[in-house]
């Protein structure tokens, strides 16, 4: 019983979640458009409420009451012609119609009626209200025209021996100037739209300016930035200037640390160099300073690594420039190389910074390689990056291994060639200090291709 129940309700829910997914995929992504649907949602649902009553009570209610009044107007006129024969040119009941009841009447020979209009007028309530009307009132044949101008409606009513024919002003039968209340709810939904749009647009500015602040500030770029807007906004504005001002001060504190590291580590890496230097000449000797010069070295490379470049302020930086001088460098290493630029080669970063991370690439591109090919591609929405060389490559399974610091690719781990493991790892450090990063493939050379994005 339950699987059956379970069935029942799977088809309704089902297409529920349709529904949302098809609604969800139409809906408007950006916080000033959702919130501005939220204010004119409701407005025109409540502006279409109130012209459905009043189009259906009021308009219709004042509407019937307006023509039942009519329709007792050309009663009285009926009974007036019945009761008073002997006036043969109803001078008296043209007078009557035109003074009291404000209506124009005139006595038409005895003729059938029109046929009734098949073509309803836009007046169409006016039709069916004073149909219902006249039929309540009037024992006689009649026929009414809505139609016949845009101030007047007439109105034939067959005797005995005449036609009576009478032509009633609009405004008597009809609310006419309904149009009024549709036209100040109009202007009405306008002036609260326009008020709704510019509060909206002063609330989100605050909203924008903290999320282009929050991306800045997370690629590396310095940023001015005063929290404002609504009460919420600010402490979340707040929020982030406390967190930008703790993030500087770690680094600030860290860079502070490392320098007093590298100091006493470099005194000390000299105290050995000097006590190896007086030493007698031996092969003890000779392979402890090759030990010293690998310690000098990776602690270079690891204090580079931690400190990384954050005292740099970002400036506009020529990425071609770099990867000009960097193709110099490869030719006079005797490796060939050639370089591709498509767009515009400038982006704001930190040129020392960016220098570094390019020349770790392209470094380690000249270690395994021998020929190398650096492009760069500007989008209009990121700088990318391509270098490529004709070396062995990294198996797939070890690309995001080659990130980590002091992993070596080289089993043997040969101190003698200098690499401290460190290259990719404060090269993607850079990349990502930047709101960038690097990824490793198959390079069209049969090597590596390390491809640098940075955005704009």
């Amino acid at each position: 019983m339950s699987l059956v129940i379970a069935d029942v309700l799977s088809a309704p829910r089902q297409a529920w979640r349709r529904f949302a997914d098809w609604l969800h995929a139409r809906m408007p992504k950006g916080l000033y458009a959702r919130a501005l649907l939220i204010v004119i949602l409701p407005v025109v649902l409540l502006q279409s409420a109130v012209a459905y009553v009043y189009m259906e009570r009021h308009w219709e209610v004042m509407t019937y009451r307006l023509s039942g009044a009519v329709a007792r107007q050309v009663a009285t006129i009926v009974d007036i012609y019945q009761t008073f024969p002997d006036d043969a040119a109803h001078s008296q009941l043209r007078r009557i119609a035109a003074l009291d009841l404000n209506m124009e009447l005139s006595l038409l020979p005895k003729e059938p009626l029109p046929e009734p209009l098949t073509k309803k007028p836009i007046f169409s309530l006016l039709d069916k209200a004073l149909s219902i009307e006249l039929s309540r009132k009037l024992l006689q044949p009649y026929w009414i025209n809505t139609g016949f101008s845009s101030d007047r409606l007439e109105i034939r009513v067959a005797m005995n021996d005449a036609t009576l024919r009478m032509l009633v002003f609009r405004t008597h039968a009809y609310a006419s100037n309904s149009y009024i209340f549709f036209m100040w709810m109009a202007i009405a939904s306008v002036i609260i739209l326009a008020i709704a749009t510019s509060f909206l647009r002063n609330q989100i500015r605050p909203i924008l300016r903290l999320a282009h602040a929050a991306e800045e500030f997370g690629k590396g770029r310095d940023v001015q930035f005063s929290p404002r807007g609504a009460r919420e906004v600010r402490q979340a504005g707040a929020a982030f200037v406390e967190m930008k001002r703790r993030v500087e001060r770690a680094i600030e504190q860290r860079t502070t640390m490392l320098n007093g590291v590298s100091h006493d580590l470099r005194t000390i890496i000299t105290r050995f160099k000097l006590s190896l230097a007086l030493m007698a000449e031996a092969s003890e000797t000779s392979e402890m300073r090759k030990d010293v010069d690998e310690m000098e070295r990776m602690v270079e490379a690891y204090l580079a690594f931690a400190r990384g470049d954050g005292g740099e302020t970002s400036t506009p930086t020529d990425i071609k420039a770099i990867l000009e001088e960097l193709k110099a460098d490869t030719e006079r290493r005797g490796e060939a190389a050639t370089l591709h630029v498509e767009g515009d080669p400038i982006v704001v970063a930190r040129p020392a910074a960016i220098k570094r991370l390019l020349a770790n690439l392209v470094g380690n591109a000249q270690r395994y390689g021998k020929a190398l090919a650096f492009s760069l591609v500007n989008d209009g929405e990121s700088m990318i990056v391509h270098i490529d060389d004709d070396g062995p490559g990294i198996p797939v399974e070890r690309r995001e291994d080659a990130f980590r610091p002091f992993y070596r690719l080289d089993e043997s781990r040969n101190q003698d060639s200098g690499n401290s493991g460190l290259g990719l790892a404060i090269a993607r450090d850079i990349a990502r200090s930047h709101g960038g990063d690097i990824t490793l493939d198959r390079s069209p050379l049969g090597g590596l291709r390390a491809t640098v994005t940075l955005p704009i």
